[in-house]
């Protein structure tokens, strides 16, 4: 496999971002070793709040959730999946799949031991982190879950095909404009450049570009099967588990129902619409979902 790694230049001076890097490297199937990188912030005795990010976004996604948690109390872990931000990234696009995504993490979640963990996910960090949750439930002491989803092929909305077009279509991949896109303010120009510095080139971005195509939003799509096991766990799930969903993200609109009625963790709990936000929730609400997350993990 053909991996790309972006240089570190790239990542110089970012606003906001003044983090430590830190590397783990996994080892795909084929033997390829990959470079995944993760901020880890805030007490190291800690308990983990893992936050997972989607597509085409990166862990500076949560560059104002990092020093507030950490300043709390917390420790923060905020991982790049492989494809984006500091993490390596397959050339290929038939280097990507959602299984591979799902092993990735897992190794990377067993290597770094973690346990008693906090999990807050949107979008791709959803599919992935909710798999991860499936996987290893007694390593996760609650879930928070904004804008993300666990699909089984029962179809698809209006505005995510006409995104999967998009994302097919346009040449080349604008990963700062759709970040913006999914935000109710504007972002920097600044703050655009920044999503846009994981890739030199276009060469870099195939996990970004192929994304959309791997949601399996139809019956014969793969990972169908292994979703469904998936939601056999959750669906025994009683740890807590919270929805904060936003009120303007066409997207994932009446995503969290499928959490209020079938994982009993959620019985009960203070679910939130977090008002006047987008699909990237965290760039329009930061400090009320840094608010949520504390206080849930207080409770």
């Amino acid at each position: 496999m053909l991996v790309l790694r972006t240089p570190d230049e790239r990542f110089a001076d970012l606003p906001g971002y003044p983090f430590t890097p830190n590397y783990r490297t996994v080892v795909d199937a084929d033997g390829t070793g990959l470079r995944i990188h993760y901020v880890d912030e805030g007490p190291a005795d800690a308990a983990p709040i893992l936050l997972m990010h989607g597509e085409p976004s990166w862990s500076y996604l949560y560059r104002n959730f990092i020093p507030t948690l950490a300043s709390r109390g917390h420790r923060v872990i905020a991982p790049d999946l492989v494809g984006f931000g500091r993490s390596d990234k397959p050339v290929a696009l038939d280097g990507y799949s959602y299984e591979r995504h799902v092993a990735w993490m897992s190794a990377w979640l067993e290597a770094l031991n973690l346990t008693g963990i906090t999990l807050f996910c949107q979008d791709w960090g959803g599919l992935i982190g909710l798999r991860l949750v499936a996987a290893f439930p007694d390593r996760f002491a609650r879930v928070i879950v904004g804008n993300t989803g666990l699909p089984t092929g029962a179809g698809f909305s209006e505005a995510f095909e006409a995104w999967r077009q998009f994302s097919q279509k346009v040449d080349p991949f604008p990963t700062g404009f759709i970040v913006n896109g999914g935000v109710v303010r504007d972002l920097s120009t600044a703050e655009m450049a920044a999503y846009d510095a994981p890739y030199p080139d276009e060469s870099y971005k195939s996990g970004a570009r192929i994304f959309p195509t791997l949601v399996p939003v139809k019956p014969d799509q793969a990972s169908v099967t292994e979703n469904l096991a998936a939601w056999k766990v959750l669906e025994q799930f009683e740890k807590p588990v919270l929805t904060c969903f936003s009120d303007k993200d066409p997207v994932t609109a009446g995503g969290a129902k499928p959490f209020l009625e079938r994982v009993p963790g959620s019985k009960g709990q203070p679910h939130v619409t977090i008002e006047n936000a987008g699909h990237f929730l965290q760039e329009d609400a930061p400090e009320q979902l840094c608010a949520i997350i504390d206080s849930f993990v207080r409770s």
